[in-house]
């Protein structure tokens, strides 16, 4: 039970990473990742919305519309479900966490529109519909280690963005072209951990 548990979580940080693998949520990636501290609060809040959002569409799907037919509605009641938990997540940010509320900007109500999130709901679907034993747990867990390889990757790539700024990059490169240059070695780097999922599994 636990091993295909640890493989999963494995599995979705780090070689199925849903930004560098399957390049979802690149906007937030780019746009939040100037500074450590931003990066930490805007990829805490996408793990958090991933989290929830999966623990709520997963019953929604198999116990509402799966049974009655209504699949052709996933997408419509997966956003909305999304967009009522950002909207809760931005209120409890604004009240509590004035500085990241103010921080994150605009990129806090984008996270309703973030491909990452909607995702990983419709993803973990799928594995449950092509496994049988792919259940609500293994989802969770899927779900939790999406919203923490997105993290790993916005916080390594602040850093690298960080680092270049102290850097004497030449006038050409300045700007978006030397951060998609970036970009594109951090994601190159995680191909790195290819073979790592499966040593997870064989513990």
């Amino acid at each position: 039970m636990i091993k295909p548990l640890i493989y999963i979580l494995v599995n979705s940080v780090l070689t199925e990473n849903y930004v560098l693998s399957k390049f979802l949520g690149i906007c937030p990636f780019l746009g939040v990742s100037k500074r450590i501290n931003t990066a930490f609060g805007m990829s805490a809040a996408v793990t958090f919305v991933m989290l929830l959002a999966t623990a709520v569409t997963w019953p929604i799907y198999t116990y509402i519309l799966m049974p009655n037919n209504l699949i052709f509605l996933e997408t419509l009641i997966f956003i909305l479900v999304i967009a009522s938990l950002v909207q809760l997540l931005e209120l409890v940010l604004k009240k509590h966490v004035k500085t990241l509320y103010n921080s994150l900007g605009i990129y806090l109500p984008l996270i309703t529109t973030n491909c990452a999130v909607l995702g990983v709901t419709i993803l973990v679907i799928e594995k449950g519909s092509l496994d049988s034993s792919f259940g609500y747990i293994h989802a969770l867990i899927n779900a939790l280690g999406a919203g923490i390889g997105f993290m790993i990757a916005m916080l390594i790539f602040a850093g690298v963005r960080q680092r270049i700024e102290s850097c004497n990059v030449p006038n050409f490169l300045k700007g978006l072209p030397i951060t998609l240059i970036a970009a594109a070695l951090v994601a190159v780097s995680f191909f790195g951990f290819q073979g790592v999922a499966e040593g997870a599994l064989r513990l």
